[in-house]
């Protein structure tokens, strides 16, 4: 979900996961899927798309994978109510060759102590009280960075899933 540029409405668009900026004359080698939470209003990659191009990334769960002396073991964090939730996240729209792509990515910040047990980021899930917030292009950077946050220790759940995941 994000304001459309033409009109100033909110829209619902699919995405290519990984950030192009641009100003990038071609598909980076490695996808740019996370922003650091710290860093994404300073780094040239990010900075003008935090700045204006901020969007919410709907989802009902993520993974995050623990190394273990055995690999690593990924576990499925979801809200304990079920319920859909929206990360913070950032697009931008390139044309390359010829083709025009809109992409995204997420913020990613420090743990809560349920991911952290786990990995030591985890994306920004915003409240839907910060929805407005996070996609208003006024919306300045103390604000911003406040919604920048850790979710909240009982907000969700986790459990370990199957190896498979990702393969």
């Amino acid at each position: 979900v994000r304001i459309d540029p033409r009109d100033g409405d909110r829209e619902l668009t699919m995405a290519r996961w990984g950030l192009i900026p641009f100003w990038m004359k071609e598909k980076p080698k490695v996808p740019h899927i996370n922003a650091r939470a710290e860093t994404v209003h300073k780094l040239p990659l990010f900075r003008e798309a935090f700045a204006k191009r901020r969007c919410l990334i709907p989802a009902t769960g993520f993974y995050e994978w623990q190394q273990r002396d055995d690999g690593k073991q990924p576990y499925r964090f979801r809200r304990k109510d079920l319920e859909p939730f929206a990360f913070a996240g950032i697009w931008e729209f390139a044309r390359l060759d010829g083709e025009e792509i809109l992409s995204t990515a997420m913020i990613v910040g420090e743990p809560n102590p349920l991911v952290g047990g786990v990995h030591d980021r985890m994306p920004v899930i915003l409240s839907s009280e910060g929805y407005e917030r996070w996609l208003d292009p006024a919306a300045e950077m103390e604000e911003l960075q406040s919604l920048m946050r850790p979710a909240a220790d009982d907000l969700l759940v986790r459990y370990e899933v199957g190896r498979e995941v990702n393969n």
